[in-house]
């Protein structure tokens, strides 16, 4: 069954064989993402940036077995990542380019992240989380998720890289639309690496910017680049105890969807009491539509609910939260890629 097969809705189906076809095909996708995988770990498409290889040279060039390895390619092929030009010979495609460790809009660090087995394998649980609620990475790994990252440097490293790939193609969209007025600061809450910090920096050169994380994820900062030099600095804390105070604009990417209610309310309401008068707090995460609609953060969700303790949220959720910590969600504003920009400000202004 193809993609456009299983996507089409079914005007009849009297003796339900094509809702059983269906069904199979998706229970079986799971091997898709895995074959991803397999080739990112391998570097199969750095190998292919200069053109076709048959698989056999493929295979010597990143050690790995020539059958196994032509198998993973012909999957991956169907989805137009790789093309079998003839037969055992592959070519990267435009389509699967960002798989090269060194194309512009790399993403292999996230493909390793995401399929790696702090995500994958607490996904394989999730009847249990549905049966029994919450989250099963601690009875998976021994240790809550910060932890467990925490006591695993290299786990750390690729999941940091992973985070900044997916961040860059939402930092440019997240920022173009907004507005920072000139001569404000901006705090970027628990900003990692600091790109979308960059991407404010660089767009507007009139804001001073603030990057407040945790004092071992500072020293992976990329904030320092021309555009940006002599507006920023470094602060290091815990988002749940405070915030730098004083700013006009506090931004939290991607922060609120990795923990509970009560826990993302105590992040806002510190962000409340610490921003300037008249400031504001920028939210960038993903805002789920209500009914049938697609989004990839009901995929998402799952992640947040099988390895975490957060969730992405509706409006309606979020405007909750804003209230709890006393805001008021003035607007959600859409942007061209997955997350939207919820903007609130503090209650009476």
């Amino acid at each position: 069954m193809t993609a456009e097969t299983a996507a089409a809705p079914f005007d009849a189906d009297p003796d339900g064989m094509r809702s059983a076809a269906l069904l199979i095909d998706l229970a079986e996708s799971y091997l898709f993402p895995a074959a991803l995988r397999a080739a990112a770990a391998i570097g199969a498409a750095d190998h292919l940036a200069d053109g076709p290889r048959d698989v056999a040279a493929l295979a010597r060039a990143t050690h790995v077995d020539a059958g196994s390895l032509y198998r993973v390619l012909r999957l991956l092929a169907t989805r137009g990542l790789f093309d079998e030009v003839e037969h055992g010979t592959f070519r990267l495609t435009v389509a699967g380019d960002a798989l090269r460790s060194d194309a512009p809009a790399s993403v292999r660090a996230a493909i390793l992240m995401i399929t790696g087995p702090e995500m994958w394998l607490p996904a394989g649980e999730l009847t249990r989380c549905v049966t029994e609620g919450g989250s099963v990475f601690e009875s998976v790994f021994g240790k809550p998720f910060f932890e467990h990252f925490a006591q695993n440097p290299e786990t750390t490293a690729l999941f940091d890289n992973g985070m900044a790939e997916i961040s860059r193609a939402e930092d440019g969209p997240s920022v173009a639309v907004c507005s920072f007025a000139p001569g404000s600061t901006v705090v970027d809450v628990g900003g990692g690496q600091g790109g979308l910090l960059r991407e404010v920096l660089t767009a507007h050169p009139n804001v001073r910017g603030v990057l407040f994380d945790r004092p071992h994820v500072l020293p992976g900062h990329r904030v320092d680049v021309p555009a940006t030099s002599g507006r920023w600095k470094l602060a290091a804390g815990d988002f749940f105890e405070s915030v730098p105070p004083g700013a006009e604009t506090y931004v939290l990417k991607r922060i609120l969807h990795d923990w509970d209610d009560e826990q993302c309310v105590t992040i806002l309401r510190n962000c409340r009491e610490a921003m300037a008068p008249g400031g504001r707090v920028l939210v960038v995460d993903s805002v789920l539509p209500t009914g049938n609609t697609p989004h990839q953060g009901k995929g998402l969700d799952l992640m947040m609910m099988a390895s975490l303790v957060g969730r992405e949220r509706t409006e309606a959720e979020f405007e909750e939260l804003f209230r709890a910590a006393g805001l008021h969600l003035t607007r959600v504003i859409l942007t061209q890629t997955v997350p939207s920009v919820v903007e609130g400000v503090a209650a009476g202004d």
